[in-house]
């Protein structure tokens, strides 16, 4: 048996969820994974403190005012990086061959594909970099022969069970992704307007951050999972379905054109799919359980509520449209799952809004990162000019 490469890894995003479970995993497996990197957006006192605990000699912070303290708090001959400018060169390192990407919005797209045309392959956590930018992405990666591996617990399940077929995308059916159903998933559609934003950040099942956890409630965190998978795998929208699985046990299934299907399970835990994409092709023994079948009883499955929770809706709309009109759709619900935090939306409203943005939107193609921020830039102003309508 030939033995496991090490991977040396850049985190980008490391004090979020993502990132804190990017980094047990790395400390469970340090015959397998290094990190040679850490990024962070503001909080300096955990980045300075991971800093720390993994020895990385290069860190970057986005906010470029908090730079000097985040100076004062490392220790010595750790070099900052600054901005935008500072996330793109730790992505670029020379010691890294992988990049693990969990910045929320849309900070991580220059990174992302800087990190490509380096050279090196790209661990995906951010929904917004291929729902945003996947025929730039997706492009780009094919261009420099780098490895696209998905970190969401959905996509790495897919990509486990497709690892291997030989017939590739021409051998699926289709796939399905499965869904929680979020905390509202029995309640009535008429009380849905009564929802408050500290009920729909309890989710049942995962710890998640405040924005993936009401993207979650409101379902759009799987719309945007079928438009990313569509990107990841090559399956068009027609082909990608979601599926209620109240104990998320089961990941994600992949259908095949003989009526078989491969499904991947495991924990309510997101350090599987984080040790997969970053030890992927291999698999190491790490401090994870298998589920207990036993305790568990009984998996349940039942179809999305559609009429009452219409973003799987916008999404597959969007992902057929296909333009800038997925980006359009991230980026108005990004604004109004604030707006809904403050107290400026209802909960409804959410969807009224990416609806609104979309049915007001021109599409362009898609296919430069320039359209694309162009468009995030419009859908965002017209979003805000919805909640300040509502307000």
């Amino acid at each position: 048996m030939s033995q496991p490469r090490k991977r040396r890894v850049v985190l980008l995003g490391s004090t979020g969820s993502i990132g804190c479970s990017t980094l047990k995993v790395a400390a469970q497996l340090p015959e397998h994974i290094e990190i040679v990197g850490l990024a962070a957006a503001s909080s300096i006192e955990k980045l300075a403190q991971q800093a720390r605990n993994t020895g990385v000699r290069e860190v970057a912070i986005y906010d470029a005012d908090k730079a000097a303290a985040l100076r004062a708090l490392l220790p010595p001959g750790v070099r900052v990086h600054v901005g935008a400018e500072g996330l793109a060169h730790l992505a670029t390192l020379a010691a890294a061959d992988i990049v693990l990407v969990a910045i929320v919005g849309t900070a991580g797209l220059q990174p992302a594909l800087a990190a490509i045309e380096a050279g090196k392959d790209l661990a995906i956590a951010s929904k917004e970099i291929l729902v945003m930018a996947g025929e730039v992405i997706t492009t780009a990666a094919a261009r420099h022969g780098v490895k696209l591996l998905p970190v969401d617990s959905e996509h790495n399940a897919i990509f486990q069970c497709l690892d291997g077929q030989r017939g590739g995308a021409d051998e699926v059916a289709r796939l399905v992704l499965t869904a929680s159903g979020g905390p509202f998933r029995t309640l009535p559609a008429a009380d849905l307007a009564r929802v408050t934003p500290e009920q729909a950040l309890r989710h049942p099942t995962w710890d998640m951050g405040p924005k993936v956890t009401i993207d979650s409630a409101t379902l759009f965190n799987k719309g945007l999972e079928m438009i990313e998978a569509r990107w990841l795998f090559g399956i068009g929208m027609d082909r990608i379905d979601v599926l209620v699985h109240p104990q998320s046990i089961v990941h994600s299934m992949v259908e095949f054109r003989d009526g078989s299907l491969l499904a991947q399970l495991s924990r309510t835990d997101m350090c599987f799919p984080i040790q997969y994409a970053l030890t992927w092709p291999d698999r190491v023994a790490g401090g994870l359980r298998a589920p207990d079948f036993a305790a568990l009883a009984k998996l349940e499955f039942e179809a999305p509520r559609d009429d009452a929770f219409p973003a799987l809706g916008l999404a597959r709309r969007a992902g057929l449209c296909g333009g800038t009109l997925p980006a359009v759709l991230n980026a108005a619900n990004e604004v109004a799952v604030a707006a809904f935090r403050n107290g400026r939306l209802t909960f409804p409203g959410i969807w009224a809004c990416v609806a609104a943005a979309m049915d007001a939107h021109q599409v362009q193609p898609s296919g430069s990162l320039a359209a694309v921020v162009a468009a995030d830039h419009w859908a965002r102003q017209a979003a805000d000019a919805f909640c300040q309508n509502c307000a």
